[in-house]
């Protein structure tokens, strides 16, 4: 895994707090809805991360059209991103309706980009988080 590019807006340390406002509520509602669908625990745990990782690879198993699934990969994402952002201190920073983890090192991760990428076989957000909390 390798960290994110930088974003090209500028984010003020002003607006930072309204970046993290929907990533954390999408984790808050994954949280829930997984608690409350699928009988799993969530409790933004790194360890968390190996059930997270195992669901998405369920779901891709079932082959479930991607439109279908979008909107719970963007929370597990942000579940993945808010496990980082309190293991490491970081932060969430957003442009252009995309939102990031900056990390206090300066790199940028994408974990919603991440669930995607878990989706096609591609990627782990378990393995992202372990790549973003190295120092």
């Amino acid at each position: 895994m390798t960290p994110t590019a930088a974003p090209t807006a500028t984010v003020q340390q002003g607006t930072r707090p309204s970046a993290a406002t929907k990533p954390v509520r999408w984790a808050a509602d994954t949280v829930t809805t997984m608690r409350e669908g699928a009988g799993l625990r969530l409790d933004y745990s790194v360890r968390s991360l190996w059930s997270v990782d195992r669901t998405i690879e369920e779901i891709r198993r079932e082959a479930a059209p991607y439109a279908a699934v979008e909107t719970v990969l963007r929370g597990f994402g942000a579940y993945a991103g808010e496990v980082i952002v309190r293991r490491t201190g970081g932060e969430w920073w957003a442009s252009g309706g995309d939102h990031w983890v900056r990390t206090p090192d300066g790199r940028f991760w994408d974990p919603v980009d991440e669930a995607r990428r878990c989706y096609t076989g591609d990627g782990s957000l378990r393995l992202l988080c372990r790549d973003a909390s190295r120092t």
